[in-house]
């Protein structure tokens, strides 16, 4: 620790021109000069303190030398570029502190000509001293630890994926090289790595009659083998042939032995790394997220929407780019929990999932603690609420629970169709009965209309319209006698008129 005194405060006050102050040592004197000088005994002491600085505390040298020499001023200010360290400072030992622009400048301007204040100490033992401090420093912030290394798990997840590939085909070559020679041998055996071992132990289908391979296989399947190797339609085959499929068997099953070691070798640095997502989601779809997204810190930084559709980043564009429906999940979908649930509810636990996955990625990668008890705690409420999804399916199902609707009764509806022959007709169709309902309504209509407006008047008058009166006769008798009187009986009115009556 060293602390400065300032020389000229007015200077000070010009905080944009401050570091024309500082251009040269000399410059830097007459305006700071060094006041005490405290030097630590080793690095691990000057780590402490500079911790204790950086998250803002005070330690307890540095509390000595303030209560020895600032006490002796306690008129005067100090001035800190932390201002949570100032207010611990003001707070413990009752020493007023400032904190503004203007000492952020003369801090800046005060490392700039550090050697110049300091004298006594050579460039090169100072530049080797804060270069040692700074790395130790920054092993402290990033808390390193090799068991805390996930470049490890990149590299494993993605030798783990290489291998399984080289198997397939390594195993696929072997059962089509040794089927022409005892093709029955690969219907009976289907497990890849029994296969091999059986292979390499009998070589030539020959000597099945005379080998125990009881080690290998059931007795069950062992008869089998043995009665189909002598009725066998394969060809025979040099012994040369036998040795290099014998050989290729050896890669197989030394491949398939590095597997299960290397397996057990990424579970292992999982749970040291990051166990609460390995509760989560496993130890291969953990492994997985972590090399897609390069690094824990990295998957850390990502939303649970992002962790959802990891993975799925072609699907995703392709959809945004048609206009259709995005994907619902990416490599999360091969964790335990998506597989349980029904293809319903699949996209509804893969989001709730990728939800509590975010929350585990981040708890690993920022936490202190190494235990496994929250990635537990978000696993049962995942599994609580699939369970209770499924379960909500069965009870609409068989119609049960009150919230939920009852199913309609059902009826039986016949899909068979008759023909109409009404679209055969363009004329439009009445039925009889409308007809003779229309034919009364009119006749009523006529009748009603004929009392309301019929007229009270005597024989030969005209109505006020200068017509005459129609009357009806019902029997043809009385209108003859009627025609008789008009004809003996001429009156004085114009001819006009009898003439109409005639016509009436």
């Amino acid at each position: 620790f060293f602390f400065l005194q300032v020389l000229n405060e007015k200077k000070l006050q010009e905080v944009d021109s401050l570091w024309k102050e500082f251009e040269t040592p000399e410059k830097a004197n007459k305006i700071v000069k060094l006041k005490h000088f405290e030097k630590f005994q080793d690095t691990t002491e000057a780590l402490a303190a500079s911790t204790a600085l950086v998250e803002g505390k005070l330690s307890k040298n540095l509390k000595k030398i303030l209560k020895k020499i600032v006490a002796k001023d306690a008129h005067e200010q100090l001035a800190v570029a932390d201002a949570k360290l100032g207010g611990v400072i003001k707070e413990k030992l009752n020493l007023s502190c400032i904190h503004s622009p203007m000492v952020t400048e003369l801090m800046r301007g005060i490392r700039s000509q550090i050697e110049g204040l300091i004298t006594g100490l050579p460039s090169r033992e100072m530049a080797a001293m804060c270069l040692g401090l700074a790395h130790s420093l920054s092993r402290y912030k990033l808390k390193f630890s090799p068991d805390k290394v996930d470049t490890m798990i990149i590299q494993a997840i993605s030798l783990l994926d290489d291998l399984d590939k080289e198997l397939n085909n390594y195993i696929m070559r072997c059962r089509e090289w040794y089927g022409w020679h005892f093709p029955e041998l690969g219907k009976i055996i289907t497990d890849n790595l029994t296969y091999c071992k059986c292979v390499r132990k009998v070589g030539d289908r020959s000597n099945f009659a005379s080998s125990d391979v009881s080690d290998i296989l059931p007795e069950e399947i062992e008869e089998d083998v043995k009665a189909a190797a002598e009725i066998s339609m394969g060809t025979e085959v040099s012994e040369e042939d036998i040795n290099n499929i014998i050989h290729l068997c050896d890669q197989v099953i030394e491949i398939s032995e590095y597997r299960t070691q290397l397996y057990d070798y990424l579970k292992n640095r999982m749970m040291a790394i990051a166990p609460n997502l390995t509760v989560m989601v496993g130890e291969l779809v953990g492994a997985r997220l972590i090399a897609h997204a390069g690094s824990l810190l990295n998957l850390a930084k990502h939303p649970a929407s992002t962790v959802q559709l990891l993975g799925a980043e072609k699907a995703l564009f392709r959809a945004l780019k048609t206009k259709r429906d995005t994907p619902k999940f990416g490599l999360i979908y091969h964790a335990s929990l998506v597989g349980q649930s029904n293809t319903k509810n699949k996209g509804k636990i893969s989001r709730m999932l990728a939800a509590k996955t975010a929350l585990t990625i981040r708890y690993d990668a920022l936490g202190e603690n190494t235990s496994a008890e929250m990635g537990a705690e978000n696993r049962l409420k995942v599994e609580t609420r699939l369970r209770f999804l499924e379960e909500r399916g069965i009870r609409r199902i068989s119609g049960t629970g009150k919230a939920l609707a009852k199913t309609d009764k059902y009826q039986n509806k016949s899909e068979v169709k008759v023909f109409d022959p009404s679209g055969d007709s363009t004329l439009p169709v009445v039925s009889k009965k409308r007809k003779i309902q229309e034919v009364d309504d009119a006749a009523t209509e006529v009748a009603v209309k004929a009392k309301k407006f019929k007229p009270e008047t005597k024989e030969g008058t005209a109505v006020e319209d200068g017509e005459p009166v129609k009357k009806k006769k019902k029997k043809k008798e009385k209108q003859a006698e009627e025609e008789e009187v008009l004809s003996e009986e001429l009156p004085t009115s114009p001819i006009i008129e009898v003439r109409q009556n005639c016509v009436a």
